[in-house]
């Protein structure tokens, strides 16, 4: 091996701590920490470049069960009026009838339909609802670590994304460039940065 090949045993500087692993079953029912949990997307502009935003208000819920997967659940819902992408008139936009229309359509939701763990990942398939639209969509969700936090809380984190094509929701605003392509892309990545902390009378 020559003196340059030591890349291959040195720690990636984007690598976070190793996670924690304090609870054996995670199993119960659990609400997420809004303070800690990040509902994300991304999408390409102009062909050139990703736009990131996320959703500031929301609330959730989800049961797990690890012996029986299949009882597990997941609720979801989202003020789309909290959508940030760090400025004020691509929001604005985002909010009006070319995209999220939320005066008439002022949540998003998101109901699980089925739950499968294969003991490492969890994929969840459910019902998301935006602009009144109504589509199955399956996210698969690595998890993270548990902990106890100083305050008490018996925690668990998760991370998933997806890729859906913003247009089955009706969301199909667009413009041609005169290179080629379009101004927004169809494909738009759902990101998901979980904390959920267990029911105090789950602790």
């Amino acid at each position: 091996m020559g003196i340059f090949s030591k890349k291959d045993t040195a720690p990636a500087e984007t690598e976070f701590d190793t996670p924690t692993a304090a609870i054996d079953d995670i199993s119960g029912d659990y609400t997420l920490d809004v303070a800690h949990t990040r509902l994300g997307f991304s999408a390409r502009h102009a062909m050139v470049t990703t736009v990131r935003g996320s959703f500031k208000e929301f609330e959730g819920t989800a049961t797990i069960d690890t012996a029986e997967p299949a009882k597990s659940k997941v609720s979801l819902t989202i003020n789309a009026n909290s959508i940030d992408t760090g400025n004020a008139d691509r929001d604005g936009h985002l909010l009006s009838g070319d995209f999220f229309e939320n005066e008439t359509y002022p949540t998003i939701t998101f109901e699980s339909t089925a739950v499968e763990f294969d003991g490492e990942t969890w994929n969840i398939t459910g019902d998301l609802t935006i602009k009144g639209t109504t589509k199955s969509v399956t996210v698969p969700f690595e998890q993270t670590g548990s902990a106890k936090d100083p305050f008490g809380n018996t925690r668990v984190g998760f991370e998933g994304a997806v890729a859906i094509n913003r247009t089955d929701w009706g969301l199909s605003f667009n413009a041609a460039l005169e290179t080629g392509g379009v101004l927004v892309s169809e494909k738009i990545k759902l990101e998901f940065d979980i904390s959920a902390i267990k029911n105090v009378d789950e602790a």
